[in-house]
């Protein structure tokens, strides 16, 4: 863990107290938190949302300067087309929790369980696009936001060819014709 760290660290030309680890509140993930405390990173744990976190970790001013610990594969599947997009990485391995999981993954054609992926083994493709609308506010996105006349969301739409993010923020209205739009 300690040297993973500081790999992170020296890339972003920062200190290892300087990282913000973000990890999802779980109690298997206490020995990870333990061990990142121990190298001197700080922590941010969160209840949800580590797909927002995952792509949080790849834009400059969000504070997240990586995530780790283990969820779920279609999160990760997600989170590297997003990263794609980003010129972001992420690595990953599937982790088997019991025998019916793996005669799936044989049954899937993946051999190795100890392989670890990369975020172009995971989102492969020269026409990746990615999409998502906050639910809950994150370092990312803010989450949906009710007013008395409707409702204000914000999404996130990237591609990677051509190489675009578009950040959208969207007030839908209810059909009424005294609704008035309040810019906050």
């Amino acid at each position: 863990m300690k040297q993973n760290l500081k790999s992170i660290a020296r890339r972003l030309q920062r200190g290892v107290d300087d990282l913000v680890i973000v990890v999802l509140d779980r109690p298997r993930h206490q020995q990870l938190i333990t061990d990142i405390r121990e190298a001197g990173a700080r922590i941010r744990l969160i209840a949800d949302g580590d797909l927002s976190a995952g792509i949080a970790a790849a834009v400059s001013g969000t504070g997240v300067h990586a995530v780790m610990g283990s969820g779920g594969a279609p999160e990760g599947v997600l989170t590297a087309a997003a990263l794609q997009c980003l010129n972001g990485e992420i690595l990953g391995r599937l982790v088997v929790k019991d025998g019916a999981q793996a005669e799936r993954m044989q049954a899937m054609g993946i051999h190795d369980p100890r392989k670890v992926y990369t975020t172009k083994e995971l989102a492969p493709g020269r026409n990746v696009l990615f999409a998502a609308c906050g639910v809950t506010d994150g370092n990312l996105l803010k989450g949906i936001r009710f007013f008395g006349d409707g409702i204000r969301t914000q999404s996130i739409v990237m591609t990677l060819n051509p190489a675009r993010v578009r950040f959208i923020d969207t007030v839908h209205l209810e059909n009424r014709p005294d609704v008035k739009v309040r810019f906050a």
